[in-house]
């Protein structure tokens, strides 16, 4: 007599073998089975002891083939959504709804192939670009990995089927001269203190808006950064976050080598003591909020910045994000080295810092943003707020 779990095999009338598995009982099914067939005994056995180790190694398996739909939503809301930050997560549910499922979400998980992946990035190559064909990529092979590691499918199509190229992309950013520009242009708008800090500082946009007073002390302490995210938040066990108001977070960067700090020198000192002096308080703490004491939303931020480009004359495209590279020229031209410029921008590759941590030489550090500053040729500005 065979045990659960054992099988049996058997051959039908129609001349078809067939295995049979019996599996861990179910609501509404206390006894479901997996079945296997094939029309050559040997082949049979080798997919019956395949399904076997499968429900052995697994504690339990799918009774017929899930569709690539029905894996990617067990894989999102199971496993994905323990191990991504809650931003990658939103993206990845977007990119699969949108991109990945209409294409090969009824595909039959055992018969996918590297073509079928090969369809949905040339489809996106098409229709969209290089890099979101690359994004979605990158989801399938994270998602076909997990089926293969689960006993799914055997091996991941994603593997064969190679990430697409990206297009080299042209990137625009400020020069000395558009630098000087901006920062003279900021006199009497207390808004535009948060402007200078931005250029000054080469931090990014939930960095600068995540800053708080008890983290600016002669550097600038970039611990944590304001996202935006669900109010009900799912994130892994080890995600660090701080709910301030609505759907407005504080959490903490990516890895820990992109926790590091700015030293604080002139201009960038006397601009951020001046507004410290007039600065409406805030019930977070926070450097920069509006004007009723809320965080201010990083995406308004950002919506903002073309008006101060306007203002100033300047016809570039430059996001907001794009000012990180205009501080690592600004560097560049004072002579600072590139491993000091990683620390300082928080680049993690030099690869990245040439393209485009944590506490490290405090004196390096602050000769590094001396430098810049003198670029600039100022060391104060008193007519900001004067």
């Amino acid at each position: 007599m065979r045990g659960k779990g054992e099988g049996s095999i058997y051959k039908r009338k129609d001349g078809m073998w067939v295995g049979s598995i019996e599996l861990n009982p179910r609501p509404g099914n206390p006894r479901p089975r997996k079945v296997v067939t094939a029309r050559l005994k040997s082949d049979l056995i080798i997919k019956f002891e395949k399904a076997k180790a499968e429900a052995k190694r697994n504690g339990d398996m799918p009774t017929s083939s899930q569709s690539v739909e029905q894996w990617m939503t067990e894989w999102l809301e199971r496993i994905a959504v323990k191990e991504l930050r809650p931003k990658t997560m939103a993206n990845y549910r977007s990119f699969t709804k949108n991109h990945i499922l209409p294409v090969i979400g009824n595909v039959k998980l055992d018969r996918l192939t590297p073509r079928h992946v090969m369809e949905v990035t040339d489809r996106l190559e098409e229709s969209h670009s290089g890099t979101t064909a690359k994004t979605a990529h990158a989801i399938m092979s994270s998602a076909f990995r997990s089926a293969e590691e689960w006993g799914r499918i055997s091996s991941n199509p994603a593997h064969v089927a190679k990430a697409p190229r990206t297009e080299a992309t042209s990137l625009e950013v400020l020069d000395l001269e558009e630098v000087g520009r901006l920062i003279g242009q900021f006199r009497g708008d207390a808004e535009r203190y948060l402007w200078a800090v931005f250029i000054l500082t080469g931090a990014r946009r939930g960095e600068i808006l995540g800053l708080q007073w008890d983290r600016v002390t002669d550097v600038l302490d970039l611990q944590w950064q304001l996202q935006r995210h669900p109010v009900n938040i799912v994130a892994p066990a080890d995600y660090e976050y701080q709910r301030l108001s609505g759907g407005l977070y504080l959490t903490r960067p990516k890895t820990k080598k992109s926790t590091r700090v700015v030293p604080l020198v002139p201009p960038l000192s006397g601009i951020l003591a001046q507004w410290k002096e007039i600065a409406p308080a805030n019930p977070h703490g926070l450097v920069f909020a509006t004007a009723g004491g809320e965080p201010i939303d990083p995406d308004f931020a950002s919506k903002q910045w073309p008006k101060i480009l306007e203002a100033a004359g300047i016809t570039k495209h430059i996001r907001l994000h794009d000012l990180r590279h205009s501080a690592v020229d600004l560097l560049y031209g004072a002579g600072v080295d590139v491993d000091t410029i990683m620390e300082i921008v928080g680049h993690s590759t030099r690869a990245m810092t040439r393209e485009y941590k944590s506490r490290g030489n405090r004196p390096q550090l602050t000769d590094a943003m001396t430098k810049m500053s003198a670029l600039l040729g100022i060391e104060s500005l008193p007519h900001i707020g004067g």
